[in-house]
């Protein structure tokens, strides 16, 4: 099974804006195209997650739920318009809790794995789409094709003062989709060579 982790916000929907959150439903609105590139993501048979910290709920910000409705608003969206995810995947402490589900550590992304019955390390195929550094972190830490999309939080003069790069910068999750679906098409081209060689 082909996994993709993406980031909520600024990468599902609208980015709130620096140390804020979305608390309110109306202000939860997807970002044009999104909802187009997660159909288009399910039809091809990808099991998609969202890994996204909310911090937010510790802070006392908004409520737990608050969150879970605002979750199931996504979620119903995304199903309207065609999309499937698989589940989402909070992390609702505070980056000082030392939580291992807070992005950039991997907790969030080995709960996601053993949903579906996947090893850490054991696909080509995985992608992690993000806005920000702490996305692209997660992605390398747990093995995972990473693309920076550039409609959220960071920007692309940001990168060079990360320490890892992204394996792929793009303007918005519509990119994002048309490259792991052509990285999909080139890793099957090389399976077939192998079985042709084989036999």
């Amino acid at each position: 099974m082909k996994v993709i982790f993406l980031d909520r916000d600024g990468v599902v929907n609208e980015f709130p804006g620096n140390g804020k959150y979305v608390t309110k439903l109306k202000n939860f609105r997807f970002i044009p195209g999104s909802l187009d590139s997660i159909r288009n993501l399910t039809e091809k048979g990808y099991a998609i997650f969202i890994i996204s910290n909310q911090a937010g709920v510790a802070k006392g910000v908004y409520s737990m739920d608050k969150l879970k409705l605002i979750n199931r608003k996504m979620l119903n969206g995304i199903k309207e318009s065609g999309g499937k995810i698989r589940k989402a995947l909070y992390c609702t402490h505070r980056s000082d809790e030392g939580c291992s589900c807070r992005k950039p550590e991997i907790g969030n992304v080995i709960r996601a794995l053993n949903l579906v019955k996947q090893k850490m390390y054991s696909s080509n195929n995985r992608f992690f789409v993000g806005d920000a550094k702490s996305d692209i972190l997660t992605g390398y830490r747990a093995g995972c094709k990473t693309i920076l999309v550039l409609t959220g939080r960071a920007k692309r003069r940001d990168v060079g003062e990360w320490g890892v790069r992204p394996d792929y910068i793009v303007r918005n999750l519509q990119e994002a989709v048309k490259i792991i679906i052509n990285n999909d098409v080139m890793e099957n081209k090389k399976s077939n060579k192998k079985i042709r060689k084989r036999s």
